[in-house]
């Protein structure tokens, strides 16, 4: 067993040395890149919001994200798969299969973004009309959506490329990706949106520009790159054995994300329900709060990395060191970020609209379901681990059970009750994060995941 033969072999990258200090030199740059990845999202409603008007702001945000976050998480969870894979044969130095598992994953973005365009094109009306989209902001949502979904194959070669070079420890380099990318895509709204006068089209095509930007660097820099890491066109393939393993770590987590999307999916057609006044309220909330899911997802790819590689090393108890201290420091950011976010609530709404009700609904909204982010840290925390160390399957059905099936049957059999309440029917998020945060908790102190993944992978137990 490749992996076995190596634990012998001097450690090197994060599998010797201060586990915090090393957790937050991966940390802070994938925050500081999903930073700008987050704001030149956030440039579309900001600008769209502001010179276009709140149809074109609701378009953008509610009537598209929960159907881009549905299609695109999919995949995007699916080729996790191969940066854990990547990081174990990374942490055992078995440079062979790491070199082969590049290659498999960049097969995988060029293809899973061709088949990703033409879905999106085609199904985008479908799914933006079953999700209640008002009239008003039906025709522009599909416009956005369908010129969107034009640029999957690179956004994917940028997702899967950065996650190959943070999988062996380089998270700065997908860092200034993004930084380029995002100035790219502030340039080109103002240039699109504002001087040609394009609307939500243009908001669209600088998203899908900026995104073909840090695609050609990822490229560039892969290409440059020595063994394992360097890219040759020629060898770009699905390798079958390969894509066996990466499945049965991706496909869980890919399907996590449309279980995430979907109960999502179901909560934003109630939402839109209550008009589009509440509707753009929502959007405008959603981007503030992903400064949020920003920071506790970068937690969570730290430590799907650190587990990786210090795990195909076979360093459990580093391991185990790395989670707690992790879950400590995603706890202590969260409190802070959950003040912040509560003190600058009125000045951060009227970045994206001037309408009153719009703030006063938004507010309420921030007021209600920021105190409870807390209890969603166990989920992300204890989740990255397991992923790392190749246990994927049994964190989905947790999320099935605990988000999605729980969001939907309030939505669909609790909320009801006061049909009028929209705090009422929103609180199946904080339900469903302080339940699954519960389970999680219990399946990971009992210590089974990591002794099935010790037997999976060749150590002894």
């Amino acid at each position: 067993m490749a992996l076995k033969s190596k634990r012998s072999d001097a450690a090197y990258g994060i599998t010797e040395g201060v586990i915090w200090k090393q957790l937050l030199s991966f940390f802070f740059p994938i925050l500081l890149g999903t930073f700008f990845q987050q704001l030149y999202n956030t440039a579309d409603a900001i600008i769209v919001g502001k010179f276009v008007g709140k149809e074109a702001l609701a378009a953008v945000g509610g009537g598209t994200g929960t159907l881009i976050n549905l299609i695109v998480g999919f995949f995007v969870g699916l080729s996790s798969g191969a940066t854990v894979i990547l990081s174990q044969f990374y942490g055992a130095r078995n440079h062979q299969q790491a070199t082969r598992t590049v290659h498999t994953a960049m097969g995988m973005a060029i293809y899973g973004g061709l088949l990703l365009m033409l879905l999106g094109l085609f199904v985008s009306p479908v799914i933006l009309r079953w999700m209640s989209t008002p009239e008003d902001v039906f025709d522009l949502a599909v416009l956005y959506t369908r010129i969107y979904f034009c640029g999957m194959i690179p956004s994917l070669i940028y997702n899967i490329g950065s996650g190959i070079l943070r999988a062996v420890g380089d998270s700065r380099r997908p860092l200034f990706f993004l930084v380029v990318s995002c100035m790219a895509n502030i340039v080109l709204d103002v240039v699109l949106v504002l001087g040609l006068e394009m609307g939500v089209a243009g908001a669209a095509l600088a998203t899908i520009l900026s995104q073909l930007c840090s695609a050609v660097l990822v490229i560039i820099t892969l290409r440059r790159s020595s063994p394992p890491l360097h890219l040759e066109y020629k060898q770009i393939t699905l390798h079958g054995d390969l894509l066996g393993r990466i499945a049965r770590i991706g496909l869980p987590a890919g399907l996590q994300s449309v279980l995430y999307s979907l109960s999502n999916l179901v909560i934003q057609t109630a939402i839109n329900g209550f008009g589009t006044d509440m509707m753009a309220a929502y959007t405008a909330y959603s981007k503030m709060d992903g400064l949020f899911w920003m920071t506790i997802g970068a937690f969570g790819v730290s430590i799907t990395t650190f587990v990786g590689q210090n795990f195909g090393a076979g360093k459990f108890d580093r391991v185990k060191k790395s989670v707690r201290v992790c879950l400590a420091m995603a706890a202590g950011t969260t409190l802070a970020m959950s003040g912040a976010l509560i003190l600058l609530g009125k000045p951060l709404f009227l970045l994206f609209t001037s309408e009153a009700i719009v703030v006063e609904r938004g507010l309420i909204v921030q007021r209600f379901l920021v105190p409870f982010f807390i209890t969603y840290v166990c989920i992300e925390v204890y989740s990255g681990a397991m992923r790392g160390a190749g246990e994927s399957l049994r964190p989905m059905i947790m999320t099935l059970l605990g988000v999605c099936v729980l969001r939907v049957l309030w939505v669909k059999l609790i909320a009801p009750v006061k049909p009028d309440s929209f705090l009422f029917m929103l609180a199946c998020y904080p339900i469903s994060w302080s339940f699954t945060s519960l389970l999680f908790f219990l399946y990971y102190v009992s210590g089974k995941w990591l002794t099935r993944c010790k037997k999976r992978m060749g150590f002894e137990v």
